[in-house]
């Protein structure tokens, strides 16, 4: 597998943009961000968030405290205004609802050169504050790479954060950081393969449902009750 390097123009935009972002957000919104304390200090990680709204990504990259890599799915690359900044950002696409294996063979590689990455295992924005079901690819890289996960809550990101930001609301925004996971192995094979790698995917999901409130949780929160 071909090693991972960030280009000399991406890190150049990253040093840019983070701090923009940043100032954005601080301007329109009242930012809260608990746990910090639990982010590993050294070593790849994988950062696991709900994905609520096109504002999730932006607002944990500009303020995590090193410079994280990002996956999104293709269509960004493909929308005005967004695609400018994925681009210059040096994000990974990925094809959302298919087996796409050199997204895949990169994010481990990112992995495995050491760096943390960010990855939303609904993959797609749900609209709406409930979270949907994970897909089980978060399960597969964690498998390859054997790096811990950090679940990330974010609240207040809903579609309709802007326009309560221009009205000076100034909405607030949480960033709530777990405890990093470790997954259990995955044994098996076929269908005993695939049911425990979703049901890692869940376990990330039901870590990340229990840092958020219950009308977050969506289809996890019958589960977050039980416990």
């Amino acid at each position: 597998m071909t090693a991972y390097h960030v280009p000399l123009a991406n890190r150049l935009a990253r040093t840019m943009f983070r701090p923009v972002f940043r100032l954005i957000f601080y301007a329109l919104s009242d930012i809260k961000m608990m746990g910090r304390e639990n982010i590993p200090t050294r070593g790849a990680y994988l950062i696991t968030l709900n994905h609520t709204s096109l504002y999730d990504p932006p607002l944990l990259i500009s303020f995590w405290p090193v410079v994280p890599e990002g996956v999104g799915a293709i269509d960004v690359w493909h929308k005005p205004g967004q695609d400018i900044v994925v681009r210059a950002y040096g994000a990974i696409p990925v094809h959302r609802g298919e087996y796409d294996r050199q997204a895949l063979e990169t994010m481990i590689a990112v992995l495995n050169s050491g760096r943390p990455m960010v990855l939303a295992p609904e993959g797609a924005r749900s609209h709406g504050a409930g979270m949907r079901r994970a897909h089980p690819g978060v399960a597969y890289i964690v498998e390859k790479t054997g790096v811990p996960v950090v679940p990330v809550g974010v609240v207040g990101t809903t579609d309709d954060f802007f326009d309560r930001a221009i009205r000076l609301q100034r909405p607030r925004l949480e960033i709530r950081i777990g405890k990093p996971l470790v997954l259990p192995p995955v044994t098996g094979a076929g269908s005993a393969r695939r049911e425990a790698l979703q049901s890692n995917a869940d376990a990330v999901m039901l870590a990340i449902a229990a840092l958020l409130p219950a009308e977050y949780r969506g289809v996890y929160q019958s589960s977050t009750e039980a416990e």
